[in-house]
């Protein structure tokens, strides 16, 4: 199955304060102009259109491939609360992503630090992390939920926020993500993307047309009571790992 843009984000909770929504895959969290290029659905105009509320603002961003769960706050007090929430490392959240391999621990907790490659003969995408002795600190706890087929299930909390942390440290752990064309097998994957677009011969040799990247769960405390939500597998993502059964 592949994602498609007609899918709509879904509000997963509705609070006072803020909104908890599920993000599709192949949708932006806030709008990005690019010149030249297609405009690309984003969650936070869609909300801001649906809900007739201007000053929604998302405190952090899932990347386009990446389904699941975001939080939008209503107002600039609730804003700059989750900004303190994240800042503080008060907010909880839980990913599943689908990689290439099998692990051979069940829990894993990487403390690795995540820099820029640079750019070179081995590397042509600008924005590729890597993990290098100068990075900043970064930790990511892994746990694997099920295994088939020189492929495993994975579930990681990241302890804390650095860009394109759980790829990395799982292209690190030698475990690329299904569809992942950054961080996976092929080095020049996304290079590729860029030149000729997402063609079905790219998205054979990488799995799926996106990065097998669900945000799952997310908890933070709010108003003296813990929040929590939780969002299951999307279904490109189920599709995938049921048919490796076959």
């Amino acid at each position: 199955m592949t994602p498609s843009t007609a899918e709509k984000p879904r509000v997963v909770t509705e609070h006072p304060d803020f909104y908890i929504v599920h993000k599709p895959a192949l949708w932006l969290t806030h709008r990005v102009h690019r010149a030249g290029r297609e405009e690309v659905p984003d969650v936070l105009g869609w909300m801001q259109r649906e809900t007739g509320e201007p000053d929604l603002s998302p405190p952090h961003r899932l990347d386009r491939e990446t389904s699941g769960l975001m939080v939008l706050s209503r107002d600039t007090e609730a804003a700059r609360r989750f900004y303190t929430l994240f800042k503080t490392r008060l907010v909880g959240k839980t990913y599943h992503a689908i990689v290439r391999g099998n692990p051979d621990w069940q829990r894993r907790t990487l403390d690795a630090p995540l820099g820029d490659l640079g750019l070179g003969a081995a590397n042509r995408v600008l924005m590729r992390q890597a993990v290098v002795p100068d990075g900043r600190p970064a930790v990511t706890d892994f746990r694997v939920l099920e295994q088939r087929a020189g492929y495993a299930l994975i579930e990681a909390h990241p302890r804390s926020g650095r860009l394109h942390q759980i790829r990395a440290h799982l292209f690190h752990l030698g475990l690329p993500m299904v569809g992942d064309k950054i961080y996976g097998p092929e080095r020049d994957a996304f290079v590729e993307f860029v030149e000729t677009g997402q063609t079905p011969e790219l998205t054979a040799r990488l799995g799926l047309p996106r990065q097998a990247l669900h945000a799952a769960r997310i908890a933070f405390p709010w108003a003296g009571a813990q929040v929590m939500a939780e969002a299951g597998l999307p279904a490109d993502m189920m599709e995938f790992w049921a048919g490796l059964n076959g």
